[in-house]
């Protein structure tokens, strides 16, 4: 068993019954290839809760200072994650981005690029579209809807798999994409509210 494997079912047990977390669409996730998931963002746990309902290991960004953290650097890195200078261009990190994918492997994105204060959803930053542009990568979006509170239902919904081939042809910007995904993030959550 892969140190993930055992995280994924340590953080499952104790989240599943505590947040009462259902999920919706497994069905239109990839079964393989790569794959960006585009999620909103509302909350700290969201790496954790996509990472246990996803049904293929995640591989996330996560803000540099986290890796430098005695013992929870290690453990972040274990988890697939990789580290991101935040507010900058930080070429490495969409590198890494971009292998994820290419590797056929599944890369968890929060396009908002922050948690929503509110918990209404925010506007994509352009980093999204760029993967979305550059990976040859089914692009998933995922809405997680409701609030962490103990024993109130949390809902994670994952939707259909973007038709990227005509954003792509029509040479969309990464604005454009991102946008496009955001849409879609809005709809799975106004259609499972």
């Amino acid at each position: 068993m892969t140190f993930y494997s055992f995280a994924r079912s340590a953080v499952a047990t104790i989240f599943k019954p505590w947040y009462r977390i259902e999920v919706i669409g497994l069905e239109h996730f990839p079964k393989n290839g790569g794959v960006l998931l585009c999620t909103n963002h509302i909350h700290n746990f969201d790496p954790l809760v996509v990472g246990i309902t996803a049904p293929r290991p995640v591989h996330f960004m996560a803000k540099e200072e986290l890796f430098n953290v005695p013992v929870l650097g290690n453990i972040v890195r274990k988890c697939n994650a990789f580290p991101v200078k935040r507010g900058k261009g930080d070429r490495e990190s969409l590198r890494a981005g971009l292998k994820v994918l290419k590797d056929g492997n599944v890369f968890g994105l929060f396009p908002e690029g922050t948690r929503s204060k509110t918990g209404e959803i925010g506007k994509g930053l352009s980093g999204a579209g760029f993967f979305a542009l550059r990976a040859e990568a089914e692009v998933v979006p995922c809405a997680i809807i409701g609030p962490y509170k103990s024993l109130k239902k949390l809902k994670v919904v994952y939707g259909k798999p973007i038709a990227m081939e005509e954003v792509r042809a029509a040479r969309a910007s990464a604005e454009e994409v991102t946008e496009l995904i955001m849409s879609e993030i809005h709809k799975l959550i106004k259609e499972n509210k």
